[in-house]
């Protein structure tokens, strides 16, 4: 229901400010003839006009992945599924999703999620929309040129609305450019929103370039094209034509599973061990020319104006420097030495917040079966065992026991949620950390990320074989996975949808975007109730209305001139 009447419908308001268009929402200046500044009419008038419209869009997708408001928004959404809550503050209540209890119309998480990505589809939007406009004489390879920007727009309108349709449902439908106040949205079937996508993905396999030609990398080719649109397929219901598109980006370039070890972790491992997974992690190995596996790798460019840093080592991991004493009652964390002083943090984990802790399904469950053999579960790769570290104490470089403490420490669950869990070493940079020395680099990496990686195309088409009815394809497509990861091959009379759910989470934890995959196989709610073990939100308070998020109160307040429904439940 309506509760307050406002100027401006929600959706305009989220993307009149664009950074690709310096955009107002007044009538005179659109009326205006802009001589000295970027504005919607003369922003795409060259290609470098083009080009910082789609780099914009690109800076606008690697925040959604990057920056600490919106992590576990738009991108690794561990929690609310069956992967994981929040360790630090496992109650309900807290900002991040613990409880579907607490997903109302005005939480940040759905706030958020709706604004990035209908801010994402209007600068989309606006670049499509002046880009086929534009002559293609401004474009340095003509027609191409010219349909590359328009394939690379429609790929990321394409690619918001798949996490946006997941989340909500029935969504506005919009294909053009917003530059003026609109009050009358309607919620379009989630049928018109697949079309969209399936429509824009097909225009990015025939018109983005092929992997290896892209002009920079993190730049979007046709195999993200192919994989997508395969994904979008699955949706709709059709098995078939996913499988056929999953086949174009495995078969048609030379995507490859990783096999043998490469690049900067070569003779750099700081655990004693190391593998091919380990490596595909390491700083400076995303955009190899060698690495035969990333797809799109969101650039975190460290080192020049404009480039970032990732919160992944402060997101995942444990705060062990949170333990205390040691049972001798001495500093359990030295840490690294700084300007002749401990720090109190290791300069393998850095300084996590336990902001993401697994669940058990994750840290054991999965691996029960391949517990020895599978380099996914190595010491090195997910790390279970902490030690304490102050010379001075009888227990030192032993390993960290709860159980040896008399009397015993007061708050187990803490100790467990909090302060240690296993961690997975995707996310850190051990002893590669640039910033904040006093604090071991506080948690902050300068990794790039992998946004798709080929193991994702192969399990997408081993679900499709699933849906038409070909378990021996699949095991073929999930056993490629397993191989490299030195597990035991499954059978095809073995292969399920719960299985591929198993083996995702196994190869890409924290990849992976979980919400929107646990909605395509139905499994959300059952999955939830089943693995989320948070324990004082236990199987996270799932309804079955909770299948979707509620729409944003504001949207619904702000649409004055059509209705627009609340999703059932809230």
């Amino acid at each position: 229901m309506k509760t307050s009447t406002h100027k401006y419908g929600s959706l305009f308001l989220t993307v009149c400010a664009s950074a690709v268009a310096l955009l107002s929402c007044s009538e005179s200046i659109l009326n205006e003839e802009p001589l000295d500044f970027l504005s919607p009419e003369n922003a795409y008038l060259t290609e470098k006009g083009a080009l910082q419209g789609i780099t914009a869009i690109h800076h606008r997708v690697r925040n959604a992945y990057y920056t600490y408001r919106e992590f576990g928004v738009m991108n690794w959404a561990t929690h609310g599924s069956d992967l994981g809550y929040c360790g630090e503050d496992p109650a309900a209540g807290n900002v991040y999703l613990n409880s579907y209890g607490d997903m109302t119309p005005v939480r940040r998480n759905v706030v958020d999620t709706w604004n990035a990505g209908f801010q994402i589809i209007q600068w989309a939007n606006m670049l499509i929309d002046k880009v086929q406009k534009a002559d293609a004489s401004i474009f340095k390879d003509g027609e191409a040129g010219k349909n590359k920007y328009i394939a690379e727009g429609k790929f990321f309108r394409a690619f918001a609305y798949r996490y946006l349709v997941s989340t909500y449902g029935d969504i506005p439908l919009i294909k053009e450019p917003l530059y003026a106040p609109k009050t009358d949205f309607v919620r379009n079937p989630v049928a018109d929103i697949h079309a969209l996508m399936l429509e824009d993905f097909k225009f990015g396999t025939q018109y983005l370039p092929k992997p290896g030609e892209e002009d920079a990398p993190g730049r979007i080719t046709q195999g993200p094209a192919w994989h997508y649109l395969a994904e979008t397929y699955l949706e709709q219901g059709k098995p078939q034509q996913a499988a056929e598109a999953a086949s174009h980006a495995i078969d048609d370039y030379k995507y490859a599973l990783m096999r043998q070890r490469f690049g900067t972790r070569l003779g750099h491992d700081i655990f004693g061990t190391g593998d091919v997974y380990y490596d595909l992690f390491g700083y400076g190995n995303h955009n190899l020319a060698s690495n035969t596996e990333a797809m799109w790798v969101i650039q975190c460019e460290p080192n020049i104006t404009g480039g970032g840093q990732i919160a992944s080592a402060y997101i995942y991991g444990p705060r062990y420097f949170d333990i205390g004493l040691t049972p001798d009652g001495k500093r359990a964390i030295n840490g690294t030495i700084y300007n002749g002083t401990y720090t109190g943090y290791t300069d393998t984990l850095s300084r996590p917040t336990a902001t993401c802790r697994g669940t058990t399904y994750v840290y054991y469950t999965i691996w029960k079966d391949n517990w020895n053999n599978d380099i996914r579960n190595a010491r090195h790769n997910l790390k279970r065992d902490f030690y304490y570290d102050n010379p001075e104490s009888a227990y030192d470089k032993k390993r960290i026991d709860f159980s040896l403490y008399n009397p015993p420490r007061p708050n187990p669950m803490l100790d467990t949620c909090k302060i240690l869990f296993p961690v997975h070493m995707k996310f850190h940079d051990p002893c590669n950390y640039f910033l904040y020395p006093n604090r071991a680099g506080a948690g902050v990496t300068h990794k790039d990320w992998y946004a798709l990686r080929f193991a994702e195309t192969l399990l997408l088409r081993a679900e499709a074989y699933i849906g038409m009815n070909r378990p021996d394809l699949a095991a073929q497509d999930i056993n490629k996975v397993r191989e490299r990861a030195q597990a035991h091959p499954i059978a095809p009379e073995e292969v399920s949808i719960d299985y591929i759910l198993d083996e995702r989470a196994r190869e890409l934890y924290g990849e992976e975007w979980r919400l929107i995959i646990l909605r395509r196989t139905g499994k959300l709610i059952e999955r939830v109730l089943k693995y989320n073990d948070n324990p004082l939100c236990p199987g996270a308070f799932i309804k079955p209305h909770n299948f979707r998020w509620p729409i944003p109160q504001a949207q619904i307040d702000l649409n004055v001139d059509a209705e627009f429904p609340q999703n059932q439940g809230y």
